[in-house]
């Protein structure tokens, strides 16, 4: 990998989001994949997104799209345009929290998350793990795990997601950074739906340092096993509350 993942518009993880939606829903798959970018903290608050023209060739529609799908979630609260010399299209400083549902769930839906969940990260971890990393991505990926430590309670999901999306870049398998980044949604969709527990946060936190830290040191088994046992946790909170 050549480039460190430090700009959201430059890295693989952002090219996963920012790649070109479904012609038959343009608009719709348009706002569904910026959402996606705010929600998973690739672009986070107070930050730019790239300009239109951009954004309308990585996406492959018009600007007359874009526009629209900008404008809405300007109204829903999740961007805001500011004009002038450093103007542009900014994630609000303060995103709306996630509407979680209070209906019945899917019985096969969580067991179908968690499970490919697991096949994603164990491998995204243990791949990670037996690269030889640049100083740069060392640095990038041990500052990502102490910035989701260090965060506030109401920031943790967004710089989690991040940290998990780096890890699968660090990978160099761009399209894996894809398949991480869309379940990593349907993950946060469900973690939505049950209280977020202090005490599972610090646990979490000590887990990620077990995962960075093996990979730090080229131990793929202790990758995978550190990463195994993060997943557990969270598995078994979701399956506690919505099972």
């Amino acid at each position: 990998m050549s480039q460190a993942p430090d700009d959201p518009r430059q890295s693989v993880i952002s090219d996963a989001l920012f790649r070109p939606v479904r012609s038959g829903n343009a608009f719709e798959d348009t706002v569904a994949r910026l959402l996606q970018t705010v929600r998973l903290g690739i672009v986070a608050p107070g930050e730019a997104l790239p300009a239109e023209r951009e954004l309308a060739t990585r996406f492959s529609v018009s600007r007359d799209t874009v526009r629209e799908a900008i404008r809405e979630l300007s109204e829903a609260g999740y961007l805001v345009s500011r004009r002038g010399r450093y103007g542009g299209t900014f994630v609000t400083d303060h995103v709306p929290a996630a509407v979680g549902s209070s209906g019945p769930l899917e019985p096969t839906l969580l067991e179908d998350v968690l499970g490919l969940r697991e096949i994603l990260e164990l491998g995204a971890a243990r791949a990670a793990a037996a690269r030889s990393l640049s100083a740069a991505e060392r640095d990038v990926l041990w500052t990502r795990m102490r910035d989701t430590a260090g965060c506030a309670a109401d920031d943790y999901r967004r710089l989690d997601s991040r940290l998990h999306l780096t890890i699968g870049e660090l990978v160099g398998v761009p399209s894996l950074v894809s398949l991480l980044a869309d379940n990593r949604t349907r993950v946060n969709e469900l973690l939505d739906r049950i209280p977020l527990l202090s005490t599972n946060i610090a646990h979490s936190n000590q887990q990620h340092e077990a995962i960075v830290v093996a990979i730090l040191t080229g131990d793929p088994e202790a990758a995978a096993a550190a990463m195994r046992e993060h997943l557990e946790g969270s598995a078994a909170l979701l399956r506690a509350f919505l099972g």
